[in-house]
């Protein structure tokens, strides 16, 4: 029987269903040969010759390996030992149940996933530390744009706020701190996250990871990581170490060894800029106020001119630009850098966009890198903050109406790292019982597993295959959410077999 960890030379009696279907004459079982970690061939079922391992589809049905076009990959690992805030309802309960969370190997009690903008009351740093006391406490938001700390917390990390919430960069940091604070706990934590996430199809995602990733994906492809491809993301602050050190969007990071089963799998990718906040922090860049608060339009982090020279700076060192921008007025600041500068790349989140910048994306190429799922999780937060907006809110089918390229993510942790969940709710915009939330923006399921993938299921591309239970294309909106995965392969050899 094929193993977990197999090279493969032959898929046989597999139904494809993803893209590459379209130049098949039915949805009849075919064998996939695969040579070099290469589709070699797509032929009917035992009309070829085998030789080497074989895995049985058994009449299953594959798509392309999916992407994870967004993820902070530590934050997310590092998510199953902090304490998950989900589902609290307000800040006394927040509080409440950080009392009596287990500090940390470091001393520090972490929480994270709250979402106070749907909360009645408010976090107060005198609510924190009535129940928290003298014990370091950290509670990262949803959208990891605001952190709350008790006093204890602030003094030990050097910050002061009246009311306990630090915002934006100042968030950031802790963040970054509360990341790296154990390297080697953090790698043990991302091998074990990778494994979870090729159970779900993943072979490939996009880490922006706040820190120096061109050292940390080495010293984890060394240490045995080998579930899924990496493009790694650089930070301003790291532009000109990046530059220095001759980093190109797209090389290779380590040398590709056909001997080592992680060789070959991290790339250098873009320079990750985040030019505004978020919605439920209410800082994202908008053309009107918040609702309820007549003088907030967000904040805008880099300054339109700085942004320009960013992006031209990057350009002229080989490297692509990944634009974080969620509201309307960030996504305009940051196509008009992509047209002074001549940058290519992508804009991430996009989850406010004016209707005249639509076309514009198209026109300057770029990219719409987008987490459906957040349409879902904040439907009713943009429903009260932004009902004063008239820009298109979590755009999918307006965007690729207008000829532009999608890529789905997570943003893990914000929302679970699985693909599946994005393209069902890039097809259904709803979940539960609830009614959809702006149907027209919809996407058909070949539509959302196009923007999931990054090959074809032809001869010459990548062996990155995902075996699943039931057709996508005729699969309800339950079983495509939580759509079954026989088995994970990435470059002919499987990482995920159940």
């Amino acid at each position: 029987m094929t193993a977990l960890g197999a090279h493969i030379r032959v898929v046989r009696g597999a139904r494809i269903a993803g893209p590459g279907r379209e130049f098949l004459p039915s949805d009849e079982p075919v064998d996939i040969h695969i040579d070099g970690g290469v589709i070699s061939d797509i032929a009917p079922t035992g009309a070829l010759p085998t030789s080497g391992d074989v895995l049985e589809a058994d009449g299953s049905w594959v798509v392309p390996g999916l992407w994870d076009n967004h993820v902070h990959t530590v934050q997310w690992a590092l998510a199953a030992e902090r304490e998950s805030l989900g589902e609290v309802s307000s800040a006394s309960e927040a509080a409440v149940r950080m009392a009596s969370v287990a500090a940390l190997p470091d001393g520090r009690r972490v929480g994270s996933g709250f979402r106070d903008a749907l909360w009645a009351d408010d976090p107060t740093l005198d609510l924190l530390d009535s129940r928290t006391g003298e014990v370091p406490t950290y509670l990262i938001n949803a959208d990891v744009h605001s952190v709350w700390l008790n006093s204890a917390a602030l003094r030990r990390e050097g910050f002061t706020s009246p009311d306990g919430i630090l915002r934006e960069e100042d968030a950031f940091e802790i963040s970054r701190r509360l990341n790296a604070a154990d390297p080697e706990r953090g790698d043990r934590a991302v091998r074990l996250a990778g494994e979870q996430a090729a159970a779900r199809g993943v072979t490939g995602l996009v880490d922006f990871d706040m820190a120096w990733n061109a050292d940390a994906w080495p010293r984890r492809i060394a240490a045995g990581f080998a579930a899924h491809r990496v493009e790694f993301a650089i930070y301003p602050f790291d532009l000109e170490r990046a530059v220095a050190a001759g980093l190109r969007t797209g090389d290779l990071r380590q040398t590709a060894d056909a001997t080592v089963d992680g060789a070959g799998l991290v790339r250098v990718g873009s320079l990750k800029v985040i030019t505004d906040g978020s919605l439920g922090t209410r800082t994202a860049a908008c053309s009107h106020p918040y609702a309820g608060d007549a003088g907030n339009f967000g904040v805008l982090n880099v300054e339109p001119g700085e942004l320009v020279d960013l992006l031209i700076r990057a350009a002229g060192a080989g490297l692509s630009a990944a634009v974080h921008a969620i509201g309307d007025r960030a996504t305009t600041t940051a196509l008009d850098a992509f047209t002074l500068s001549g940058a290519s790349g992508t804009i991430e989140h996009a989850q406010l966009v004016r209707h005249a910048d639509l076309a514009r994306f198209a026109r300057l190429g770029v990219i719409a890198s987008v987490q459906p799922q957040h349409a879902l999780d904040d439907r009713d937060l943009v429903d009260g903050l932004w009902a004063e907006q008239t820009a298109i809110g979590y755009p999918l089918a307006a965007l690729r109406n207008a000829g532009v390229e999608l890529r789905f993510g997570s943003d893990a942790p914000v929302a679970p790292l699985d693909p599946w969940q994005a393209i069902a709710a890039a097809v259904t915009r709803t979940e539960g019982d609830r009614a959809p939330w702006h149907p027209e923006e919809s996407l058909s399921v070949d539509d959302a597993l196009q923007a999931s993938v990054r090959s074809s299921l032809r001869p010459g591309e990548p062996a990155d295959l995902v075996l699943c239970g039931y057709a996508p294309q005729t699969a309800s909106a339950e079983v495509l959410r939580q759509m079954p995965v026989f088995a994970t392969v990435l470059a002919g050899r499987i990482t995920h077999l159940n």
